[in-house]
């Protein structure tokens, strides 16, 4: 026999870049385990979960630029759905292998079998089951074709019995053809941007992920203008760093200094985001949005002008036709709000907490200062992701990878053991909520077994967080928050994981100092404060009525204590952000 389906699966995706394929093994995905286990270059990576591989495989597309999991027959595939949701929102190309039950039995109810074009069909832009040779071949092309150029998830269903058949030759091409063209508005537009921005007095720069390519056009458009620049959490780390001109985040999650500059501008240019929060949005300026998926642009606010390219080669058809602006006035009173966020900000992490309330701001400071240059950070939805978004500082090396458009607990964890294959030679660490961590533990197995030298920072506030947040901004006393949680790093030690605890404030730096230099995987628990909220840079009555409310019914509960310890908490947060 010549060679076998699943071996021409191996050979070909090779040739496409992908070097993991993170799995649990059997059933029907046997032939292609054995396919890996006589290859070379392409390692199957042993995941306790399959979502614990979805997400892996995510991270490295968002890092390498594409990746693959693989889900066997029913449960297999099931368990992958919520990372390829969160891919496919992300516009990472993955490409998910879904082998099911052999091919006579499709329809019949059989063990485990499960219709992966429904399954699959909201979580994936190509979606297809091969039943023969040649059908694979050909679909297996367009799946690496589709996810490559079109960056989506590719799921392709795979029969058990076909990934045992001999592969069959095709006269297609059977190679990923990588390609970047230049895509920008014709340049009429061009030259009405340019016009608009020229005319305009006070002008405000909002990017996002879109923007990564751009960071320096962006910059120099913004120096050229006086413009302020804003960035989604997304586009944080490619726009920060070496940019004058920085006002922050908006959104939930956001400061008051980008909600201002986007609030008092006459003309605000959305650069490849597509920010979902239309409260954030202005209502009563002029908006103009360049972004490579022409499909989504006015969908989260009233835009005058859509303009259809990336963001790079957009701005630089723009920039030779754009006139220096002398006025400043509006770019300076910005930058003046700003400081004193950032300096609010400063003086809230130095306040440390105390015994068993670390203050969670401290310790992403404390982070922030002893991680590397080129650090990856990945950060669980949530708490951790206001900290991570507040006090993580970009270099212009450093990578934030997180669930910033699902929306999914339990990411961290697994988005770094992707990371930390896809960059072993950078440094990876895991903000990792205690909710989210709970969730996937059993995926430490997997670092361990794989010496993965990630550092895993466990925020272990013994509550849901933001769902408590959300309930008392409601008006809701919050119920079902609390959280009984294990010994973090007892659990870690377990696993063969080195790891350690900290509950003093005064111990912090040290405490972490000492698992950034060891060697190999480290799990550091935090005793932080469960009652250390995050205000958005715009509250609205509805939400002070709702939050008093909310202490109202828990002091007629009888929470006295509770309703005490998150004043103190968060009275920094009022005084300072609101």
């Amino acid at each position: 026999m010549g060679k076998k389906v699943a071996e021409q699966l191996i050979e070909t995706i090779k040739h496409a870049g992908i070097r993991h394929i993170y799995a649990v093994t059997g059933d029907s995905l046997n032939e292609v385990n054995d396919a890996v286990r006589k290859d070379d270059d392409v390692k199957w990576i042993h995941v306790r979960h399959e979502e614990t591989g979805a997400y892996a495989a995510l991270a490295e597309a968002e890092l390498n630029g594409i990746a693959c999991c693989a889900g066997s027959s029913g449960p297999g595939h099931v368990h992958l759905i919520n990372g390829l949701y969160d891919a496919q929102r992300a516009n990472a190309s993955v490409l998910a292998i879904a082998s099911t039950c052999p091919t006579g039995e499709f329809g019949s109810s059989f063990f485990q079998e499960t219709n992966t074009i429904k399954l699959f069909d909201d979580c994936s832009g190509y979606n297809q089951i091969a039943n023969t040779p040649m059908q694979f071949a050909r679909m297996l092309q367009a799946a690496l074709q589709h996810t490559v150029h079109k960056k989506e998830v590719a799921v392709l269903g795979l029969p058990g019995d076909l990934a045992e058949s001999e592969a069959c030759d095709i006269h297609t091409s059977v190679q990923v053809l990588p390609s970047k063209s230049v895509y920008r508005p014709q340049d009429a537009e061009i030259a009405a941007l340019a016009e608009l921005i020229n005319s305009t007095e006070k002008v405000t720069l909002y990017c996002g992920i879109g923007a990564k390519d751009a960071h320096d056009e962006v910059v120099q458009l913004s120096k050229l203008i006086n413009a302020p620049v804003g960035y989604s959490f997304r586009g944080k780390m490619a726009v920060q760093y070496n940019n004058p001109n920085e006002v922050g985040m908006t959104g939930l999650l956001g400061l008051p200094s980008a909600f201002s500059s986007m609030n008092d501008t006459d003309l605000l240019i959305l650069l490849g985001t597509d920010f979902p929060y239309a409260l954030f949005m202005p209502d009563d300026c002029k908006i103009v949005q360049v972004d490579v998926r022409p499909e989504r642009i006015g969908r989260r606010a009233r835009v005058n002008m859509g303009l259809a390219g990336t963001v790079e080669d957009t701005l630089r058809a723009l920039l030779p036709l754009v006139k220096k602006k002398e006025k400043d006035d509006f770019l300076r009173d910005q930058m003046k709000l700003y400081d004193k966020v950032k300096k609010n900000l400063a003086a809230m992490a130095d306040q440390r907490g105390k015994i068993d309330n670390i203050a969670p701001e401290y310790v992403a400071t404390i982070i922030d200062n002893l991680a590397n240059d080129d650090t990856i950070f990945t950060v669980d939805t949530g708490m951790c992701c206001v900290w991570g978004a507040r006090y993580l500082h970009a270099t212009g090396k450093r990578e934030m990878l997180g669930s910033f458009s699902h929306g999914s607990m339990a990411n961290a964890m697994p988005m770094a053991i992707g990371a930390a294959l896809a960059r072993p030679d950078q440094q990876i660490v895991a903000l990792c909520g205690d909710g989210g961590l709970s969730m996937m533990m059993g995926d430490l197995a997997t670092i361990v077994e794989y010496k993965l030298p990630i550092k895993l920072i466990v925020f272990d506030n013994r509550t849901l967080g933001m769902v408590k947040l959300e309930m008392e901004v409601a008006g809701l006393p919050d119920h079902e928050t609390n959280m009984y949680n294990p010994d973090f790093a007892a659990i870690a030690n377990a696993m063969g994981m080195k790891s350690l605890s900290v509950n003093d404030p005064e111990k912090v730096e040290e405490t972490i100092s000492t698992a950034f230099a060891m060697e190999g995987p480290v799990l550091v628990s935090v005793k932080t404060d469960p009652n250390a909220l995050a205000m958005p840079p715009k509250i609205e009555f509805v939400q002070m009525k709702g939050f008093a409310k909310s202490m109202a019914r828990l002091l007629w509960a009888g929470r006295i204590d509770e309703v005490w310890d998150t004043a103190k908490s968060n009275l920094k947060h009022w005084r300072d952000l609101l």
